[in-house]
């Protein structure tokens, strides 16, 4: 366990500012009142000033607000593909204050990662289908000379037997 008389004094706004997840907080009207530079690199929003602005402007998505009237946690995933980013969250009414907070994490990666995966089984697949396919085609043609040449050896011996037994050889 850790004593926290022996931790060093970290200010909130410091851990906001270099947490590698976005970070956005809102008030009780889902308007933003902060983000840090994580959130704003994820969505590639820039220098804006973002205050005031309803978090669904940013996030084309009510999540926000339906989290503030269930009044509970809330999970979520999205993505804006006009931003290139697809996300995952979790949003949450802070304690005590008439905010909450929503902590982003970028799945882009891992959606193209995905993505490129279900693309490739697509691709093998449609080249074991027509590998499959070429070879029942081959081996119908090989049948079908196999099947030609055994009706034409059938006819040769039917005669060569009729043959024998007209020169009377048993």
């Amino acid at each position: 366990m850790i004593r926290t008389e022996s931790m060093p004094q970290v200010s909130a706004s410091s851990i906001l500012e270099h947490s590698p997840n976005g970070i956005v907080l809102v008030d009780d009207e889902a308007r933003i009142q902060y983000v840090n530079p994580a959130f704003r690199r994820m969505f590639g929003i820039g220098g804006k000033d973002l205050r005031g602005r309803k978090a669904a402007e940013i996030l084309q998505s009510d999540c926000f607000e339906r989290m503030l009237r269930a009044e509970g946690d809330l999970s979520v995933r999205g993505s804006l593909p006009e931003r290139g980013v697809c996300y995952r969250a979790t949003l949450f009414r802070i304690e005590g204050e008439h905010r909450a907070c929503g902590i982003f994490i970028d799945t882009s990666e891992e959606e193209r990662a995905r993505a490129e995966l279900a693309q490739v089984k697509r691709e093998t697949l449609a080249r074991a289908q027509e590998v499959i396919r070429r070879q029942m085609q081959t081996a119908q043609e090989i049948a079908g000379l196999l099947g030609e040449t055994t009706a034409e050896t059938k006819v040769l011996l039917a005669r060569l037997s009729d043959l024998l037994r007209e020169e009377g050889t048993p």
